[in-house]
């Protein structure tokens, strides 16, 4: 189970630059360009992570839902289900300048569906960028899309019933962003607990997520002895703010954030009864 832990959510969340400008757009060429210079890497840790959990899965990857919270434009969807990787995305998209979006979404379509693995889940995004899930869809790196902040509101009919037989539930850069209020939400609508794997900033309790979790029947594990970049701090001000959060909580940043990344821990959630017959550290003891 998670430790209770010190959270430093406030300080370190209002510390970080915003992006909210680049899923509001109307194609990810903004989000490739803007992050790309930051080494945004997350989804690159995630693909490999999440195509691991669907082999161990309560379900064969083929008949797997898996549900992405914060999904932006799709990639981590993109990555999960198509033989590619994040690299492969920040060069399409450098080299997309001059289409429009109606174009790139018709090439993007067909690029993914050439790629498609043979084994791929089913797949459902939940996004507040009601502009940013619609690219997704159109271009294929989804299969079912809602903007929608279950945040603020009940989910629609649907949503519900979209992610119905959802069988792992994801999530990258959300969690801090999105609290307990979207997981409660969310796991009401599944009618059977799916696993939940979540990158989480370090500093950012997940100890009320977890407890939402475990009313659902689900027992939550820390990846010991691991943390995975986010990207690149924006700024001096951002790694100075982050680092100060971090160290007054407690937390050490040496070899991680004092080296101008942010860093997540992975949290994964599961049954009990798969917890015992496989033990995180068995799970991804490569």
């Amino acid at each position: 189970m998670v430790a209770r832990e010190a959270g430093t959510n406030g300080k370190l969340l209002a510390g970080k630059a915003s992006f909210d400008h680049i899923y509001e757009q109307r194609d990810p060429r903004a989000y490739f360009s803007t992050l790309g210079t930051l080494e945004y890497q997350i989804p690159h840790h995630a693909q490999r992570v999440f195509r691991k959990l669907l082999e161990a899965g309560p379900r064969p990857a083929a008949e797997a839902t898996v549900t992405d919270l914060c999904c932006s434009y799709g990639i981590n969807t993109a990555l999960l289900r198509h033989d590619l990787v994040l690299d492969d995305l920040y060069v399409r998209y450098a080299q997309a300048e001059s289409d429009s979006t109606g174009d790139l979404a018709a090439r993007d379509r067909r690029f993914f569906h050439g790629r498609r693995r043979a084994k791929a889940p089913r797949t459902v995004g939940i996004d507040r960028s009601a502009r940013a899930v619609a690219y997704a869809r159109t271009a294929g790196m989804l299969d079912e899309g809602f903007g929608e902040d279950l945040e603020s509101a009940e989910p629609s009919a649907a949503l519900r019933a979209a992610v119905a037989d959802t069988s792992m539930v994801t999530v990258t850069g959300g969690v801090g962003y999105i609290t307990h209020r979207t997981f409660q939400r969310l796991l009401d609508c599944v009618r059977r607990p799916p696993w939940v794997a979540a990158f989480v900033l370090r500093g950012v309790a997940y100890q009320r997520i977890a407890e939402v979790l475990g009313r659902h029947g689900l027992v939550t594990e820390k990846l010991p002895g691991r943390t995975f970049r986010q990207r690149r701090f924006a700024s001096a001000e951002e790694a100075r703010t982050t680092v100060s959060a971090l160290t007054s909580a407690g937390i050490p940043v040496r070899d991680k954030e004092s080296t101008g990344y942010f860093h997540t821990d992975l949290y994964l959630s599961r049954p009990a009864g798969d917890v015992a017959a496989q033990p995180l550290d068995r799970l991804f003891a490569d």
